[in-house]
């Protein structure tokens, strides 16, 4: 089957199209953020069955159940993890907007590219470069249809826009045929799946580092000490918030990705006879899911939460990172056909 070199041409010019977007949407995020109205990190430090019993106590001195709602808001308790952004939200909603409609671009880069080999888009390094940046950002809006997360927007458009720049300079591949061994129905549940955890991912390793910069402040705002990272998590929700919000990314996605592997195995079995050869490929994925495996053990188990667990996190992403770039890069093997 020819490559339709047309739609080829017109999904590069989509991308294209869509990082110009990404980079006025990180504009627009980054003004949010710095408009944004700080949060009192004192009150952070502070216990939060205390600050909630403050709270209650002030709602049931004032009684007025529409007072007790303002003290939740205030304090962040029962929002959900939003913070009010009334300066910035201007320019969050445009950033928003503009994030959506780059999204749209890229995912029609996509199609296009899909379409112009007439199958599934992803069987290259940049093919799925581009189709993890597009579902790392249509993660983040999901998101953000339910929650406030302008705060974190600047922090999920900047990856995207990182890898959608190293896809169309280091990786980018002319759109061709595949090779024998990747025309399988199993192109299409093992990578897609590999694309939904990466993206997930992404966003958990940007919670992990900003409850990080979020908990050191607090824990230096209370101890009278000075912190680079002070203004940035007066803009961010308080560590707690950001430490659960990760937390439920990654157990939500661990089980995905077990079955990534798992059906790596099954279609490696179908293409080269074998379910497990420690390719680096292989490897370095299983690396990544023992890395979140322990991840998910050290928060149920005492003394491990918190900064020690968010470490974990981090490195578990790297490990991801290193299996989506590094061995295609530095090393040789069975998946190298895709390849860089």
């Amino acid at each position: 089957m020819s490559t339709n070199e047309t739609l080829a041409q017109l999904s590069n010019q989509l991308v294209y199209a869509s990082m110009v977007a990404y980079a006025v949407s990180t504009v627009s995020f980054a003004a949010s953020l710095a408009a944004t109205k700080g949060r009192d990190l004192t009150q952070a430090a502070a216990p939060v069955s205390r600050r909630s019993a403050k709270a209650a106590e002030k709602a049931e001195a004032e009684g007025s159940v529409l007072v007790a709602t303002r003290i939740e808001t205030e304090t962040g308790i029962g929002d959900g993890g939003s913070e009010p952004l009334a300066p910035g939200r201007r320019a969050g909603n445009i950033a928003i907007s503009v994030m959506w409609l780059a999204t749209i671009l890229l995912g029609a880069g996509v199609l296009f590219r899909g379409l112009s080999v007439m199958r599934a888009p992803w069987g290259n390094m940049y093919e799925f470069s581009i189709t993890t940046a597009f579902a790392i950002s249509l993660t983040y809006l999901i998101i953000a249809l339910r929650r406030d997360v302008r705060w974190l927007g600047i922090f999920v458009v900047i990856p995207v826009l990182l890898s959608l720049g190293l896809a169309v300079t280091v990786l980018y591949t002319e759109a061709a045929q595949l090779v024998p061994a990747l025309k399988s129905y199993w192109l299409v549940i093992h990578v897609a799946i590999a694309i939904i955890c990466g993206a997930s991912f992404c966003v958990a390793a940007a919670l992990s580092s900003l409850y990080l910069i979020s908990e050191k402040a607090e824990r230096r705002t209370a101890e009278g000490r000075s912190y680079w990272g002070t203004g940035l998590a007066k803009r961010l929700p308080e560590s707690t918030k950001l430490d659960g919000m990760s937390y439920r990314t990654i157990a939500f996605m661990f089980p995905l990705w077990t079955f990534a592997i798992v059906a790596g195995a099954i279609w490696a079995e179908n293409a080269w006879g074998r379910y497990w050869g420690w390719d680096p490929k292989e490897t370095w994925a299983f690396i990544t899911w023992v890395g979140y495996a322990a991840y998910l053990h050290a928060r149920s188990t005492a003394g491990w939460k918190g900064r020690k667990a968010a470490y974990i996190s981090l490195v578990a992403f790297a490990c991801f990172v290193f299996n989506y770039f590094g061995v295609n890069i530095f090393f040789s093997g069975l998946h190298s056909y895709g390849g860089v």
